[in-house]
Parts: C-alpha cells; structure tokens; sequence
C-alpha cells in the first residue's frame, strides 16, 4: 500500500514509486545531480511475517528462507542488517549464510509462502498482512526497532531540472500533498475505502477487509520525510557491504514544503543536515 497510493517523482511523464534505497541509488549513480527528496509520504507498514507452524521465536529463523522484496532494497537492507546484529552470517549479494534471504518481487510471495518455497518474509504492506490472511503470522513489526517508531518508507521526490524550471508547480503539488496528508490522517476509513477503489480501477481488483484493513492501521501518512532515519538506513547499506559510502549531502530541499508547511500554520521538518546547499 505504500508503495501504491502516495509516492511521485515530479518532472515525470511516467510517475513511479520510490523507495528510499532507490532514490538513494538514484542520487549517488547520477553523480548528485539528478533527484531532490521534497517530501515525507509515509513511515512504516513493514513486517516480519513466517509461518508460524516452523518459527515460533526469532531465533528459529536461523536456517529457514526469508523473502525480501529486492536486493539492496529498503526491506533488504533492514533485514540485512538485523541478521547482523543477531551475530548471524549472511553474503549480502547471494543472500546464502544462517539465515536464506530469498529476494522475491512482493506480487509472487504469497504463492512462493502457500508452496512452501518460502518460510516466511520482511515485507512492506499489503502484501504482509495477505501472508497474514494466508496463514502466516507477525513475529515482528520493525516499526518497534525503531527509537520514535517511525522510519522512512516512501518519499516525494522531484527531477532537479523540473524544481528549478517549475517551482511555483512543485510548490502547488506539495501544497496539495499536506492537504491530502491531513485529510488522510483525519478520515481513516474514508482514504482506506478511496485508496482501495483506486487499486481497483487501477488493478481491476480490490483488496479483502481482512488484508487492508490491517494494513492501513499500520501505516503512518506523514509529510516529514525522516531524514534522519534514511541516513541510518544508508549506513546499513555500507555496513552491508552492498553500496560504498555516498555522498548524500543535498538530496533533499525541503525549502518548499516547510514553506507550505508554515503557511498551513504546521511545524517545519528537518531535512538531518542534508539539505541542498
């Protein structure tokens, strides 16, 4: 889900989702020059899901096979660098050692998990509480690994040559988003019930009460985009040895949504000293 509904990259023909990893691929390979992060649009919603019937504990999922959704990805990296703070071996580029991380794109888990091909994942949502409805169970919510128990999931990110040709259209979209934001977070049931006959018209189907509606709990909408914890979620990445140390100074210019953020009488948001200088 929040990598369905609320993330754009502006300047595009061709809107897409990003996840944090990714704009941070984005930013490095392009050699600085190519994205700003603009805006927060959602923390949280990934679980650690297995089947409960093999892991009960968190220590048995050593020697089982756990699903990511990518290698390098947000989930990736979180699970990564959990394995390593429990002290277990894992080759980050095969995914073989204590424990398998098995990189499975979200749309074919469900079946790899009902095969058995799978012994659980660490996955964004919905597909989470779909394993849920399918007989697995939550063994962990990494929204609790976390000290304020947010962390960057999606971000609105903008084309640099589309921020600096059309800032008074970037400044519109944003003004637009906090507005969307707070009338998300104020109707609950209402965005839910939108967001799902969005993905119907989009997908031709529906999600299931007993998929979105866990699901949409365990999501926070929010315009701060966290910058803190994508430095963090950066760290893990080196740590992993998957990507070396970026330069991540300016991939943010938050100078326009804390713009609309104070004319909407709202608090400003840090952009952790990474700011566009």
């Amino acid at each position: 889900m929040c990598d369905a509904y609320h993330c754009s990259f502006i300047g595009s023909t061709d809107p897409n989702r990003y996840y944090p990893s990714p704009s941070i691929n984005g930013y490095v390979k392009s050699k600085s020059s190519n994205l700003r992060i603009i805006s927060g649009s959602a923390s949280g919603g990934v679980k650690l899901v297995v089947n409960p019937d093999k892991i009960k504990t968190l220590d048995d999922l050593k020697g089982k096979k756990i699903a990511t959704p990518q290698k390098g990805n947000t989930q990736d990296v979180a699970f990564l660098n959990w394995i390593a703070e429990k002290g277990w071996k894992v080759d980050p580029e095969s995914g073989k050692g204590d424990v398998s991380v098995v990189r499975t794109d979200n749309k074919v888990t469900p079946d790899a998990f009902k095969q058995g091909s799978i012994d659980g994942a660490w996955v964004p949502e919905p597909t989470a509480s779909k394993l849920v409805s399918d007989g697995a169970s939550v063994l962990l919510d990494e929204t609790d690994l976390w000290p304020d128990k947010k962390f960057v999931i999606t971000n609105v990110i903008v084309s640099q040559k589309f921020l600096k040709e059309h800032p008074d259209v970037v400044e519109a979209v944003l003004a637009g988003t906090v507005k969307t934001n707070e009338w998300i977070n104020a109707n609950p049931d209402k965005a839910k019930a939108s967001a799902n006959a969005a993905l119907k018209a989009l997908s031709g189907k529906e999600l299931e009460p007993a998929v979105i509606d866990p699901a949409w709990k365990s999501i926070l909408v929010t315009d701060d985009p966290l910058a803190a914890t994508l430095k963090t979620e950066s760290d893990w990445a080196v740590k992993a040895k998957l990507i070396e140390q970026p330069d991540l100074a300016g991939i943010y210019d938050l100078t326009l949504l804390n713009k609309v953020l104070k004319a909407a009488g709202k608090p400003e948001v840090s952009d952790a000293g990474l700011g566009a200088k």
